[in-house]
């Protein structure tokens, strides 16, 4: 029976896989942008064409390269896509071929890091300085400081992490859960405008308690499949 429910698992996981990239890459690494995006537009009505745009396109760019993957790799394509360029493919100018998909994911890095770092700065900044009354832009003294301590600990994590993927297991769904539930919910119960009702703030805490649980039994199930692999 449980070699059977591991089966019945291996059959969603590709599925389940698809649609946590298609959900995640937008709430984790898109969804905090897209005020600071709508604010710089000159027509803030324009920001739902510019996010069904990007939706469009993610959506396409993960759909090419699953097929394109299978179409190269067939049953031996591994989960991280990339892993598989490491080797030799055995087809013609598979070398150069290795060369431009690490360029372009190097490219690829270059350009989305400081949409996603502008983004940490600005919230983070709001965050621990909730109380100074001049802005980020103007303040070079806290601008440097929260730059550099941002830079120093992603180059550290860079360096001193053996694996990205533990790290993406652990705040992956942490980070979607805080983003697209706790932290609405959190603004909804504070209330500051005294607009929210009584029923607000009920599904705001049923929202919170329902987050923290789902994201427990996540990060329990990630730990311990990670201490089982470690053992074996």
């Amino acid at each position: 029976m449980w070699e059977d429910n591991i089966n019945a698992v291996s059959y969603i996981d590709p599925l389940v896989c698809f649609i946590d990239l298609l959900s995640g890459d937008y709430i984790v690494c898109s969804l905090f942008s897209v005020q600071s995006i709508e604010n710089e537009l000159e027509d803030s009505s324009r920001i739902r064409g510019v996010v069904r745009t990007s939706l469009t396109l993610c959506s396409s760019v993960y759909l090419l390269t699953s097929f394109f993957g299978f179409l190269l790799f067939g049953e031996g394509v591994l989960d991280d896509v990339l892993a598989n360029f490491d080797t030799d493919l055995g087809i013609p100018f598979g070398c150069a071929l290795n060369d431009a998909v690490r360029l372009s994911y190097a490219a690829h890095l270059v350009l989305v890091f400081p949409v996603i770092f502008y983004a940490l700065r600005l919230n983070v900044d709001g965050l621990i300085f909730s109380s100074s009354r001049r802005p980020l832009v103007v303040d070079n003294l806290r601008f440097s400081s929260v730059t550099i301590a941002f830079v120093l600990i992603i180059f550290l994590g860079a360096n001193f992490i053996p694996n990205i993927w533990v790290i993406f297991q652990f705040t992956g769904a942490t980070g979607a859960v805080c983003i697209a539930f706790i932290f609405p919910a959190a603004i909804a119960l504070r209330d500051r405008y005294n607009i929210a009702t009584k029923t607000d703030t009920i599904l705001a805490i049923l929202r919170i308690v329902l987050a923290v649980l789902s994201n427990a039994v996540a990060i329990y199930s990630d730990a311990y499949a990670l201490i089982n692999e470690k053992k074996a």
